[in-house]
C-alpha cells in the first residue's frame, strides 16, 4: 500500500461492497416467493366469500329487523301497562278502603308508588268532598319552594293540602333526603285546588283511565304526561288518583332499547308530532303559555321526516317499508301502541340496513382473520425453514464483519451443519480469522485495519507526513540482567512491553517494532491524528505511572526496578511500507527517528526520564508541563534545538496533572535557563542554588551548576537556536548512528 497515493483501487473495491450488500438476503427471497404465489389465491377466496354472503344474508337480516321491531313496540306497551296497572290500583285500593286517602299516612303508600320507577316522577290524590291532596313527589337541586330553596341534600318530598275553617287552603311540605330522613318542612297558604286541574277535570268526564296530552311539569322543567283513574264510592265520584310519566323517561327507554347502534325511534301521535324520541334530546317549547311539540317533519335529521313523508297513510295496523337515501338503505317501522287507549300514539323505528349486515360483517371479519392466520402460519413456517436456511450463511457473515474489524470469533458459535458447502465456508473463516490475528501481531493493527476496511493491494511505497516518533528503553538493561534471574528478567521484560504496548493504543498510536528492550513508536500515521504530538506525550506518562505501580508490585523493588527513558520528537517523516516484496514493514524512516531515539539517549545525561524536543513542545505546548533541560546539537544540522522535560499534561488524566511542586520546579528551572541564554552567569548560578535549596535531589541543577562553578565557557551565540533556548555546557551534541 502507498500511503498517499490515489485510492482509486479502494474507491472502487468500496463501491462493489456496496453493491454487494444492497442487495436482498436469502430470507426475503424466500418469503417474497412464497407471498407471490400465497397470497392472489387468498384474495379471490375472501372475494367469493364476501359476494356469497351479502346474498345469503340479506333475507335473515329482514327478518331480523322485523323481530327486532316487534320487541320495540311490545316493550312500550308494557311500559304503559305498568304505569297504567299502578294507576289502577291505585285506584281500586282508594274504591275499596274508601278512608285510605283521608289520613295522611297515605303519604307513605302514595310515597312507595313513586319510587318504584325511576319514570315516575310523583303519584298523588286530589278527593272530591273537599280538595284535600295528598302527594309523594321528587325534587330537583334548586328549587324553590314557598319563595325559598329546597333544603340541600333533598331529593323527595311529601305534600299534602288541607283545606281550613276559614275557606283557606294551607299546604305543607315535608322534604326527605336519600335515605329518607327530614330535611325540614315548609307550610304556606296555597289557592291550589286539584279538582280543577284539567287532569282531574279530563278523568272525572270520561270516568276511566286517561293519558293526558304531553305537559311541561314547571317545577321540574320536565315534559312529561299524567296517567290517571277515578276512585268510585259506590255510584259517586271519591276523588282521582294520577302519576305522573316523564317523556325523559320515555325517551331513555328507547335509548337503551335501540334496534340497531344507528337506528332512530320516536315515539309519535296522531298527527306525527314527536313525543319522545331514541336521542333523549328535549324537544318541547313554550309558546303563547301553551307547550309545543315538534313534527316528525321538522325534526332536525332530516332523513327521519322524509321517511316519515315515504309510508302509506292507509295503512293503520303497523307498516314495515324501505327508502334509499345517499346510496345508502334503510329500513322503518311504524306501529301503534296498543296501552295508549285513545291516543293513537305510534311507535316510528328507522334504522340503516348496514346495521343488520353485521353478522355478516363478522362473518366475513372471521373467514378474513382464519385466512390471514392461516398465512401468517405459513409465513412463519416459511421464515422458520428460510432461518434454517439462511442463518449458517447470515453467522458466516457475521463472522467475516467480525474478522475485517479484527475482532476474535468464537470458533464454537460457527456453524455446525452437513451441508458441505457451508460446512467448509466455516472452516475456512476460522483459518481467515488465525491468520488475520497472527498478521496483526507483527504488522501495525492501524495498518491492518485500514488494509481490511480499503481492500487496497500492499505495495511497497510511502509518503512524506509530519508525525511524532517515540522510543523508550530501559536503563541500566545489562545490570540488570545481570542481578536479577532469567525468569524474573523475562516476567519484568514483559509487564514492561505490555505496559507500553496499552499506552500506544490507548493513546491511538502505532507501534513500529521491539528492539531488544526498546519500543518504537509513532502517531499520525496510518490514521492521521490533529493531536499526535500530545497523545505521544500522554502515553509516555502512562508509561512512566505504570511502570512506577509495576515497581511497587515487586517484592524487590530496589534490586529489580525499572526505569524507563522516553524520547519523542515530531518532524516531517517518510512513513509507509519498506522491503521486498517477499517482506515488508510498515515503518517511519527519516533524520526524524534518529533525533527521536537520540533524545531517549539523552534522559541519562540529563537525569531524566521523558525528553521531548522544541517541535513537540511547539505542537502541544498548553497542554504539557515542562522545563527546559538545555540546548543540543544534532550531527548535520548547523543550528541546536531545545530539549524538555515532561513532568505533566493538563485538560486529562488527572494523575497527571502537575503539582504545585513541580510546577514550581518548572518555573525555576525556566528562569534558570533564561539567565542561561543571557549570558549572565552569576544569575544561572544562583537560580539553579535556588532550585537545589527546594529540591535537593534534582539532576538538571546539580549538572548545571557543576558546569557554571567549573567556568566553562558558553555555546558562541551565533550557534544558538532561534527560540533563544539556554547554552549547553559542552555543548552536548546528538551525533548519527554509525
Amino acid at each position: 500500500m502507498k500511503i498517499g497515493q490515489s485510492a482509486v483501487t479502494g474507491d472502487l473495491s468500496e463501491s462493489e461492497a456496496k453493491a454487494a450488500s444492497s442487495g436482498p438476503s436469502l430470507r426475503s427471497v424466500i418469503l417474497g416467493l412464497f407471498l407471490a404465489l400465497t397470497l392472489p389465491v387468498f384474495v379471490g377466496v375472501l372475494a367469493y366469500n364476501y359476494i356469497t354472503s351479502q346474498q345469503v344474508g340479506r333475507s335473515a337480516s329482514l327478518e331480523r329487523i322485523a323481530y327486532h321491531q316487534q320487541n320495540v313496540a311490545t316493550s312500550i306497551e308494557l311500559l304503559f301497562r305498568q304505569i297504567s296497572a299502578s294507576v289502577a290500583d291505585m285506584a281500586s285500593a282508594g274504591t275499596i278502603q274508601q278512608d285510605l286517602f283521608q289520613d295522611l299516612s297515605a303519604l307513605d303508600y302514595l310515597s312507595s308508588v313513586t319510587n318504584g320507577s325511576d319514570d315516575i316522577l310523583s303519584a298523588y290524590v286530589g278527593l272530591e268532598a273537599d280538595g284535600s291532596f295528598l302527594q309523594g313527589r321528587r325534587m330537583k337541586a334548586g328549587q324553590v319552594i314557598h319563595g325559598q330553596p329546597i333544603p340541600e341534600g333533598c331529593v323527595f318530598a311529601r305534600r299534602w293540602m288541607e283545606p281550613q275553617s276559614d275557606g283557606s287552603i294551607q299546604e305543607t311540605y315535608v322534604f326527605l333526603d336519600k335515605d329518607n330522613q327530614p330535611l325540614g318542612t315548609s307550610v304556606d297558604q296555597t289557592s291550589y285546588d286539584p279538582r280543577k286541574r284539567p287532569w282531574y277535570q279530563v278523568t272525572k268526564t270520561a270516568d276511566s283511565l286517561t293519558i293526558s296530552d304531553p305537559d311541561l311539569f314547571a317545577t321540574l322543567s320536565l315534559v312529561g304526561f299524567t296517567i290517571a283513574a277515578p276512585i268510585r264510592f259506590q255510584q259517586n265520584l271519591g276523588g282521582i288518583v294520577a302519576i305522573d310519566l316523564t317523556l325523559d323517561g320515555l325517551s331513555s327507554y328507547l335509548a337503551l332499547r335501540k334496534v340497531s347502534p344507528n337506528s332512530m325511534s320516536f315515539i309519535l301521535d296522531d298527527r306525527g308530532v314527536v313525543i319522545a324520541n331514541s336521542a333523549e334530546k328535549t324537544v318541547a317549547r313554550q309558546v303563547n303559555d301553551r307547550l309545543s311539540l315538534p313534527h316528525i317533519s321538522d325534526w332536525e335529521e332530516a332523513l327521519a321526516g322524509i321517511v316519515y313523508s315515504r309510508r302509506r297513510i292507509e295503512e293503520l295496523g303497523g307498516q314495515s317499508f324501505f327508502v334509499k337515501m345517499d346510496g345508502i338503505d334503510y329500513v322503518a317501522s311504524l306501529k301503534p301502541i296498543a296501552a295508549s287507549q285513545d291516543k293513537a300514539w305510534k311507535v316510528f323505528v328507522i334504522a340503516p340496513m348496514n346495521d343488520f349486515d353485521a353478522s355478516i360483517r363478522a362473518n366475513n371479519q372471521r373467514v378474513l382473520v382464519l385466512g390471514l392466520v392461516a398465512v401468517l402460519v405459513q409465513i412463519i413456517v416459511i421464515l422458520a425453514l428460510s432461518r434454517r436456511l439462511a442463518r449458517p450463511l447470515e453467522t458466516l457473515v457475521e463472522n467475516v464483519d467480525k474478522v475485517k474489524e479484527l475482532k476474535r470469533i468464537d470458533s464454537t458459535k460457527l456453524p455446525r451443519t452437513n451441508v458441505k458447502e457451508i460446512r467448509k465456508l466455516s472452516q475456512a473463516i476460522e483459518t481467515l480469522d488465525m491468520a488475520i490475528h497472527s498478521f496483526a501481531s507483527f504488522v501495525p493493527v492501524g495498518l491492518v485495519r485500514e488494509l481490511l476496511s480499503s481492500d487496497q493491494k500492499l505495495e511497497i511505497g510511502g509518503s512524506s507526513r509530519f508525525l511524532t516518533v517515540f522510543f523508550s528503553d530501559i536503563e541500566g538493561f545489562s545490570t540488570l540482567a545481570a542481578e536479577i534471574p532469567s525468569n524474573e528478567l523475562v516476567q519484568k521484560i514483559s509487564e514492561y512491553l505490555n505496559i507500553a504496548t496499552e499506552a500506544v493504543n490507548q493513546e491511538l498510536g502505532t507501534i513500529d517494532k521491539f528492539v531488544g528492550d526498546g519500543v518504537m513508536a509513532f502517531w499520525g500515521a496510518p490514521a492521521m491524528l490533529e493531536d499526535h504530538a500530545k497523545r505521544a506525550c500522554l502515553a509516555a506518562l502512562r508509561i512512566q505511572r505504570d511502570i512506577g505501580e509495576l515497581n511497587r508490585q515487586f517484592a524487590r523493588p530496589k534490586r529489580g526496578a525499572l526505569r524507563v527513558r522516553i524520547g519523542i520528537h515530531c518532524d516531517a517523516v517518510v512513513v509507509g511500507n519498506v522491503g521486498s516484496s517477499e517482506r515488508m514493514s510498515y515503518t517511519v524512516l527519516g533524520d526524524g527517528v534518529n533525533v527521536a531515539a537520540r533524545l531517549e539517549a539523552l534522559n541519562k545525561g540529563y537525569g531524566s526520564n521523558i525528553c521531548i524536543s522544541h517541535s513537540v513542545y511547539r505542537e502541544a505546548g498548553e497542554a504539557l508541563c515542562v522545563r527546559p533541560l538545555g540546548d543540543v546539537q544534532v550531527t548535520g544540522r548547523r543550528a541546536s534545538i531545545t530539549v524538555y522535560e515532561l513532568l505533566g499534561a493538563y485538560g486529562s488524566d488527572a494523575a497527571f496533572v502537575p503539582s504545585p511542586q513541580t510546577e514550581a520546579l518548572a518555573r525555576l528551572s525556566t528562569a534558570a535557563y533564561r539567565k542561561r541564554v543571557k549570558n549572565d552567569l552569576q544569575g544561572a548560578i544562583q537560580a539553579y542554588r535556588e532550585i537545589l535549596e527546594a529540591y535537593p535531589n534534582d539532576s538538571l541543577a546539580q549538572n548545571a551548576l557543576r558546569d557554571l562553578e567549573d567556568g566553562l565557557d558558553l555555546e558562541p551565540e551565533s550557534s544558538k537556536p532561534e527560540n533563544t533556548g539556554p547554552e549547553n555546557t559542552g555543548p552536548a551534541v546528538i551525533e548519527e548512528e554509525a
